[in-house]
């Protein structure tokens, strides 16, 4: 069952991307982008980077790539309601 997000959910998503480190995230896997090392994920410049613990490589990927992709969705999600309110 799919249910609209309400406006205040998308309010709180868009307050907790905007609290995390800034971005671009990118995820770095041992054997995969480098030789030796941790997993780790990437917090740009001015960030600790993230290293993880029982996460699986999916899931690291993920959460690195969900710093770029939830603040694009929230401005997708904007930009549709908008329209949607226009042709009405």
């Amino acid at each position: 069952m799919t249910t609209t997000i309400s406006e205040l959910e998308l309010q709180e998503m868009e307050a907790r991307a905007a609290a995390a480190q800034p971005g671009p995230w990118k995820s770095l896997v041992e054997g995969r982008d480098f030789l030796s090392g941790s997993n780790i994920i990437l917090t740009g410049e001015s960030g600790e980077d993230i290293e993880l613990s029982g996460a699986t490589i999916a899931d690291q990927d993920f959460i690195a790539a969900a710093r770029q992709d939830v603040p694009r969705l929230i401005a997708e999600v904007r930009i549709l309601r908008a329209l949607l309110n226009q042709t009405k």
